[in-house]
């Protein structure tokens, strides 16, 4: 009996995303959402259907060295970004580091809902690179910042 209980968490583990591959996907989609660009451009681009696109995304499927390096150019990013602001960071394959990583896993729910990930905060960063004037986009940048509560 304990080798089916086995088995069995070892296939549901196998059908969850990876941790990594959930925070590669939120980086693409955010970056491609502060583009304005479309799950089906992006694919076109890549060569991809939109539901691929959307796979990555979610971290469903795993992006492969050469995808990353494509993504990277469609994206104008440099690879490094798609690891940026990883819970753990980086650090290699040590013990400190894989337990580090361990816990991702049990605030991945709450890191879904992180705040740069909101549509709210993706139109509002589009809306103020579209300001072309550097000194007006200074002058809402202070606004904004006098508007907030002091930290």
């Amino acid at each position: 009996m304990q080798g089916e209980e086995a088995v069995e968490r070892s296939a549901e583990r196998e059908h969850r995303p990876s941790p990594i591959d959930v925070h590669v996907g939120s980086r693409v989609r955010l970056r491609r959402t502060l583009l304005g660009m479309s799950q089906e451009k992006l694919g076109e681009a890549l060569g991809l259907t939109f539901q691929q696109v959307q796979k990555y995304e979610r971290g469903v499927n795993r992006i492969g060295a050469s995808r990353l390096f494509d993504l990277a150019r469609v994206l104008d990013v440099p690879i490094g970004f798609f690891f940026d602001d990883m819970p753990g960071g980086p650090g290699g394959g040590t013990s400190a580091y894989r337990s580090r990583l361990a816990g991702f896993a049990e605030t991945q729910d709450a890191f879904e809902d992180d705040t740069m990930n909101r549509r709210e905060t993706l139109e509002l960063v589009r809306a103020y690179y579209r300001i072309t004037e550097p000194a007006v986009r200074k002058r809402v940048f202070e606004l904004i910042k006098s508007l907030a509560p002091s930290d």
